[in-house]
């Protein structure tokens, strides 16, 4: 009978448990850089609308965005209304074909 001490590990065996080690350890730090990703990601501040944003009479805000100087919002009826952030003031209006 073989003695369990003295035994000698086969070359391509060696290479295959070291190629395993090798492959598991990538594939936690992978996974260890997407939880980063999404963990910055998804804590990055969301824009807020200003508290007086008034809207033309029969709009409805489908989505809103902010700029350095203005604000937008995309009304359901396809149009986006560019606001100025200081004034509040209608700047531009936009038509989505």
């Amino acid at each position: 009978m073989a003695d369990p001490d003295n035994f000698v590990e086969p070359p391509n065996l060696r290479f295959l448990r070291r190629l395993v080690t090798v492959l598991t350890a990538v594939m936690i730090c992978g996974l260890l850089v997407i939880i980063g990703l999404f963990v910055t990601r998804l804590s990055a501040p969301t824009p807020v609308a200003p508290e007086t944003l008034e809207l033309p009479e029969g709009v409805t805000a489908r989505a809103f965005t902010t700029g350095p100087d203005w604000y937008a919002v995309v009304t359901t009826d396809d149009q986006i209304l560019i606001f100025n952030r200081s004034t509040g003031t209608l700047r531009q209006t936009v038509d989505i074909e």
